[in-house]
């Protein structure tokens, strides 16, 4: 019997980073979770995950690994100024690992990771044409279309958090004004506490917390905390509207929704929905699913990276 191959999945976020060993019928032997901020230099990162005791046992039967990041470019394998990181510039980052593992390593944008991993192992494993959309520290988004991953010319496609749906809105890290992260993402959530008026605002137990979080705000909106509740509303009315105009670029089939606030249980998907089909050109309308990840209690970050090894070297 053919011995049973796994691949290291690997996802960095601006907050933390997240690895483990995944088998190619999606079975995640082992993971962990790192702080971004304890590396100030990449290579101590690929340092660290080289030496973890598990990764060096399983080590025999790893065909690869496959890293998702924020501004990872597929055709270079580099993290190209990334504004929630703190490596500046351009990092070779598959190289560094290469260097390192001496395995095949494939690195692409943490949003197309996820949606290669919803493909795989997801909600999106019977879709050709769906939008993954990462709700996180920022707003990411991977394309797939007819039954392709989008990487465009120079391996950026994708990035959707980056158009501006607010003229000369909220400053975002990328140096511009007004792109959809800061207003969809759990950081754009929080801002919107400070920014948002409204006459139940002093009423608010956020307004008494030192640090809420977008957490606070949509159990309070729950809770039918009327505040809370506006931002929830405005925040669902932003990406809405914001996947209705995005729905002429590729008209997929369904938003697959990724992420902290993706994973609340309330009605914000209802309302998503809602805003998309108020907003969307009617050629388009009744046609599109806005639908929840099914990977988010099953390591998804962990996933979508292995998940590339396993597309690219085609074994599921």
């Amino acid at each position: 019997m053919e011995q049973k191959k796994y691949s290291i999945g690997i996802d960095i976020g601006g907050t933390g980073v997240e690895y483990g060993i995944v088998s190619h019928d999606g079975e995640v032997l082992y993971s962990n979770n790192l702080t971004t901020a304890n590396f100030p230099e990449p290579e101590q990162l690929v340092e660290t995950i080289w030496k973890d005791e598990t990764i060096q046992t399983h080590l025999p039967d790893i065909l690869g690994v496959g890293v998702g990041a924020p501004n990872g470019n597929y055709f270079h394998g580099t993290i190209e100024f990334a504004p929630n990181l703190k490596w500046k510039g351009i990092v070779p980052l598959a190289q560094l690992f290469k260097d390192r593992f001496n395995l095949p390593i494939f690195l692409t944008n943490d949003a197309n990771a996820a949606a290669i991993g919803e493909r795989i192992f997801g909600a999106a494993k019977y879709l050709n044409d769906f939008v993954l959309i990462t709700l996180g520290t920022g707003v990411g988004s991977g394309v797939v279309s007819n039954g392709q991953l989008i990487y465009g010319h120079d391996g950026f496609a994708g990035e959707y958090g980056h158009i501006r749906v607010i003229p000369n809105g909220r400053l975002c890290g990328c140096g511009r004004f007004g792109c959809l992260e800061t207003y969809a993402s759990s950081t754009g959530v929080v801002r919107s506490i400070k920014e948002l008026d409204s006459e139940a605002k002093e009423k608010s137990p956020l307004l008494k917390m030192d640090h809420p979080s977008a957490k606070d705000v949509f159990d309070l909106a729950d809770e039918g905390d009327l505040f809370a509740s506006e931002i929830v509303d405005y925040t669902a009315f932003i990406l809405g509207s914001a996947l209705a105009d995005f729905a002429c670029f590729s008209s997929p089939k369904a938003y697959v929704l990724f992420g902290g606030i993706a994973q609340h249980s309330g009605d914000f998907f209802d309302k998503v929905k809602s805003h998309l089909e108020a907003n969307v050109l009617k050629i388009y309308q009744n046609k599109i699913d806005v639908i929840q990840s099914q990977l988010h209690d099953q390591n998804a970050a962990v996933l979508g990276g292995a998940s590339l090894v396993f597309s690219e070297l085609h074994r599921v």
